[in-house]
């Protein structure tokens, strides 16, 4: 039975270029390949010969030979000499073949391709590092600049970070050539593995430099100046980038992640842009009213008490709170009046309270609402019993 065009098969003219015939035999491999066609024995025979077509249509003297004599010049013998595919004019394909020259098509599916892989860079990335900075409450408003200390891998000054001794320079692995993984062939599947021999890296370095041992890094203490933007909170983190750990031989440096940690205030607690504050008043100034000083973070303010001020009234100051350092607006400082109970009381201002209650009248609720009405929902209460 004559074999079908080789064109035909791809299903490309015969002045297709070499992209087109690598684009149909992509889309065609995909389509039949056994792995997608489980228990298909024409798909695999498909597969056969969209592969034993492309084999020849990419490789330009291959191709020129099959322009001129057909089929004919890949029988055992024939004038292109070539000998066939697997000794028997495509009956005995190889499939190892497949990935060796198609890897870079099923480099999604099997993890890895052979062949067209581009080489892996020498060197691997560093490791990101994390930083905890605690701050004072007054620092992550306004913002400040720290210096702190990170132990950390750096780039080998004698080297400069390829791991060879000064004079002298990695060589690309021979097991690999440089790609960094081998493949290994397990009847019909190919497993990738990092290369025993250097290790992924692609390079073999045969004289290390002896100050960084052949790493191209170095452990040290670096000192850095942190910039901690105003209006920062717990949990915030600050990027920098490059200041990670130095990559092995030469690669990629990690980021350092500052953590923010604010300490706790004697006075303030922050909730969103908002601070809290609790501020004492004596039962005379919550009775007859008066000025309180209260803090805030640019200095102190006058708190007019309006008299009859109950314990747990808020008083709010606006716009001397936090700026967010996402931008908007500036929050306000919220200040809950607690009204003290006098203790360590003298006889003489004992008598004075126990004059002042006696001249409240016989019990007194007329000059307290809170008790007044706490007196009337304790009624219905009980009467909602009987």
């Amino acid at each position: 039975m004559p074999k079908k065009d080789y064109y035909e098969i791809l299903g490309v003219q015969k002045n297709a270029t070499e992209a087109d015939i690598k684009k149909a035999f992509r889309r065609l491999a995909m389509k039949y390949h056994p792995d997608r066609n489980p228990d298909d024995k024409s798909a695999e025979e498909k597969f056969k010969e969209v592969k034993e077509a492309y084999d020849v249509l990419s490789d330009s003297q291959k191709r020129a030979t099959y322009d001129q004599f057909g089929h004919a010049a890949f029988e055992q013998g024939g004038p292109g000499g070539f000998g066939g595919f697997g000794g028997g004019g495509g009956a005995g394909f190889n499939f190892e073949d497949i990935f060796g020259d198609i890897g870079d098509v099923f480099g999604d599916i099997f993890g890895g391709g052979g062949g067209r892989r581009s080489r892996r860079s020498s060197g691997q990335p560093g490791a990101d590092l994390g930083y905890q900075l605690t701050i004072t409450l007054e620092e992550a408003v306004k913002g400040v600049t720290k210096q702190i200390k990170v132990p950390t891998y750096v780039m080998c000054s004698e080297c400069h970070g390829n791991g060879a001794k000064k004079g002298s320079s990695p060589t690309t692995c021979t097991e690999c050539n440089g790609v960094g993984q081998v493949r290994i062939q397990q009847g019909f599947f190919a497993v990738q593995q990092t290369c025993p021999v250097c290790h992924g890296t692609g390079q073999i370095i045969k004289d290390p430099c002896p100050s960084c041992r052949g790493q191209g890094r170095k452990q040290e203490t670096k000192t850095l100046s942190v910039k901690i933007p105003a209006g920062v909170d717990t949990g915030d983190r600050i990027r920098l980038a490059g200041e990670g750990e130095a990559g092995l031989r030469g690669g990629r440096t990690g980021d350092l992640y500052v953590e923010i940690q604010v300490k706790p205030h004697d006075l303030f607690v922050r909730k969103g842009n908002d601070l809290h504050c609790e501020v004492p008043i004596s039962f005379a100034v919550a009775a007859l009213g008066g000025e309180v000083t209260v803090p805030t973070l640019d200095g102190k303010l006058k708190l007019k008490i309006p008299e009859e001020t109950q314990s747990g009234k808020v008083f709010r100051l606006r716009g001397k709170g936090v700026k967010s350092v996402r931008g908007g607006f500036t929050g306000d400082i919220l200040c809950r009046i607690v009204t003290e109970t006098p203790v360590k009381l003298s006889k003489k201002q004992k008598e004075l309270l126990t004059e002042f209650e006696q001249s409240l009248g016989e019990d007194g609720v007329d000059h307290s609402p809170k008790t007044k009405s706490w007196l009337t929902n304790l009624k219905k209460f009980f009467d909602a019993l009987k």
